[in-house]
């Protein structure tokens, strides 16, 4: 018999990578404020990523999630969260059309703000501070005052996270998502990359199917869906005392739904079975994410999926597997065939950036080839297992930064210090990213190619 749940059970648990706030008084007038704000996102939300969510476990449909590393307060602008709307938007309609199966959307975005760390503290020179862990907690300049704990940082993050779901909503909802105008910018990119000559056959496809529909009479003015779309919103929930205090009983329902973004997930520093993490996990209803990394073995993953979804529920966990280019084919097959084993339904979903992190002319960065080989061979265990590739998380920027090495305009780890700008790790830029939509798209026909009867596909 489990353990009876509570939004505060995860208290009475070991937990990792949370801070040490000196001043624990004023960090409980912080959550008990926000307590009595208004939820960020509705259950009802939720409830339909999670639908949406199914359809991908049970093969019809992909996942497209990304967004920040690390949300700042400092770079808070209306400009960037368009620009990354922009490019997430592009690589939707690009996956899309490539699949012939909807593309849910989902941002690492309006709540992305805590970062788990490797090391407690940061050196430089003779000077030893406790590590930067993401605006929501402390600050990323390297002085002692900085790194104290902050507990009004928690209420920035709300409020930021406020803002920006309203200008998303309005994106999605407004015109902004037009389909024809996402259209126009994709072959804007395609015009001015070196590569353009390889993607021009699915641009091509795509235009004249467009042209066929508006010939037809279907176009944004008289179909709704043409010009909006559904965008949802995730994060890590890393840092439990605000997850908590924004976690509500759903009226309509009687279930706990985390109302700080629709999709959380738990990090592999955090997976621990017996932990605060997992613990408050198993008691919101919202569809939920597991990271899994090298050190994940197929029994504590079956341990895990049991706690996290006992009810073998389509859509509710989302298995986002991180391994690292070289170590996709020693981690991946044993995972996938332990869950078919069990008839556990989940979405198998690929992060090709947290295990491809090298450290190049003194910045992290993460070589495209790398995150491309790891996208590559997800896809690859998947058709030979005959189990569903279903998702994508990256961490990408519509903004033109220079924090990856590669992609179609080569950039080298010279060209890193140019526009660096990541507050924690490094980032696609869009171009990079809409690359990388492209690739996937190959992936994604010869997985649909291999279920059409009397076709058969090499791996």
């Amino acid at each position: 018999m489990a353990e009876k749940w509570t939004p505060n059970s995860w208290r009475a648990k070991p937990i990792l990578q949370v801070p040490e706030y000196p001043d624990q008084a004023a960090l409980a007038d912080v959550e008990n404020r926000l307590a009595s704000y208004p939820p960020l996102v509705f259950a009802g939300e939720a409830r339909a990523l999670k639908q949406q969510l199914a359809r991908v476990a049970e093969g019809e449909a992909f996942l497209l999630q990304g967004g920040d590393c690390a949300e700042s307060f400092a770079e808070h602008h209306p400009d960037h969260i368009r620009d990354f709307f922009r490019a997430f938007l592009q690589m939707a309609v690009v996956l899309t059309f490539a699949a012939s199966q909807p593309v849910i959307k989902v941002g690492r975005i309006a709540g992305q703000f805590a970062k788990p760390r490797s090391s407690n503290v940061e050196k430089k020179g003779d000077v030893e501070l406790p590590s930067y862990r993401g605006d929501i907690i402390n600050g990323i300049e390297f002085n002692e005052e900085s790194r104290v704990p902050d507990p009004a940082r928690l209420e920035q993050a709300y409020r930021q996270s406020a803002a920006t779901l309203n200008l998303l909503r309005a994106f999605a909802q407004g015109g902004f998502a037009n389909l024809d105008q996402v259209h126009q910018w994709m072959l804007g990119f395609i015009s001015d990359s070196p590569q353009g000559h390889r993607y021009k056959e699915l641009a091509d496809r795509i235009s004249e199917s467009l042209a066929f529909m508006r010939a037809c009479g279907v176009d944004s003015s008289t179909v709704p869906q043409m010009r909006s779309t559904d965008f949802f919103t995730s994060h890590e929930a890393l840092l439990l005392g605000y997850e908590e205090a924004l976690t509500r009983v759903d009226s309509t329902s009687g279930d706990w739904y985390a109302t700080s973004g629709h999709m959380l997930w738990i990090g592999d520093r955090t997976r621990q079975p017996d932990h605060g993490h997992v613990e408050f996990f198993r008691g919101i209803k919202n569809p939920i994410g597991l990271k899994c990394g090298p050190s994940l073995t197929p029994e504590g993953l079956i341990e895990l999926i049991n706690q996290l979804n006992p009810e073998n529920e389509p859509g509710r966990l989302t298995l986002i597997c991180r391994f690292g280019s070289d170590k996709v084919f020693d981690h991946l097959p044993q995972l996938i065939r332990a869950v078919e084993r069990e008839g556990k339904k989940v979405v198998w979903s690929c992060d090709p950036m947290h295990g491809n992190t090298i450290t190049a002319g003194g910045y992290k960065t993460r070589p495209f080839e790398r995150v491309l080989k790891e996208v590559e061979d997800f896809f690859s265990v998947h058709r030979a297992e005959g189990t569903h590739a279903g998702g994508i998380h990256i961490e990408m920027t519509g903004r033109d930064v220079t924090e990856c090495t590669g992609g179609a305009h080569a950039l080298t780890e010279e060209q890193l210090g140019d526009r660096y700008h990541t507050h924690c790790d490094p980032r696609l830029n869009a171009n990079q990213a809409l690359e990388l939509a492209f690739l996937i798209a190959e992936n994604l026909k010869k997985e649909r190619a291999g279920k059409e009867p009397g076709i058969a596909v090499n791996g």
